[in-house]
Parts: C-alpha cells; sequence; structure tokens
C-alpha cells in the first residue's frame, strides 16, 4: 500500500484520471496535497504537493453551471487532468490551499478557434 503525503484529509471523492486510459479511484485533499489513488491497481497514484502545483486549469461550461474537468499544472511534472463527480466542492477544498490566482478557467472551443485563424494569418504576413 502506498504511503499517503497528507497528515489531514479535507476531502475524499470518487473521481477519474485522464492518463492516457482513463483510471477510475478517488482523489483525497488535505493538509500536504493532492492525491489520486487507483481502486484497482495500488500501483497507480498520483501525489502532488502544493508546492509542486503551479495552475489549476479548470474547464467551464454554460457559464459556471457545469464543469466536466480540471487540471492540476505542475512546476517539474507537466498537466494532470481529472473529472470528479462534485467538481465545485473539490476546487473550493483546492482554493483552501492554492492561491486563487493560480485557478485559471481554461479557453473556450470558440477561442480556441479564433486564435487558430489568428495564427494562420499571422504566419501569412510574415512570409
Amino acid at each position: 500500500m502506498v504511503q499517503s503525503i497528507n497528515t489531514q484529509v479535507d476531502l475524499k471523492i470518487d473521481a477519474t484520471a485522464f492518463t492516457g486510459l482513463t483510471d477510475y479511484g478517488e482523489i483525497l485533499i488535505g493538509d500536504k496535497g493532492f492525491e489520486f489513488y487507483n481502486s484497482r491497481d495500488v500501483r497507480k497514484f498520483i501525489q502532488i504537493p502544493w508546492e509542486e502545483v503551479d495552475q489549476v486549469i479548470v474547464s467551464v461550461m454554460l457559464k459556471g453551471k457545469w464543469i466536466p474537468r480540471y487540471a492540476i499544472k505542475t512546476k517539474r511534472n507537466g498537466t494532470f487532468t481529472f473529472a470528479s463527480k462534485k467538481p465545485k466542492d473539490v476546487l473550493r477544498a483546492i482554493r483552501v490551499y492554492v492561491d486563487p490566482a493560480n485557478m485559471v478557467s481554461s479557453l473556450s472551443f470558440f477561442d480556441v478557434i479564433k486564435n487558430a485563424f489568428q495564427s494562420m494569418f499571422k504566419k501569412k504576413k510574415k512570409k
């Protein structure tokens, strides 16, 4: 069994981690960090200390009514994407330990399309 980095658990909730294939398990949010444990394979786990968290990126839809997934961008190890049953509760628990200025919403579908068109026209002007 894996040793938890937390000494106190604030929230424990069922979740999905998108690491290549989807992994189902539980998220633990505590005083030392963010943890994900796979429910089937004990060797598959993610432990992120709060000092390592750079940003929390939230996918917001329907003007904040629905949050399908969120990602944690670390300083050294990349970005980890998760989905859970009550994402607002998870984000509130994370906000206690991460500066709210580091919690950002991701680009919408239309923003991505707009940026793609703008970059295509910028490339044509440079040539």
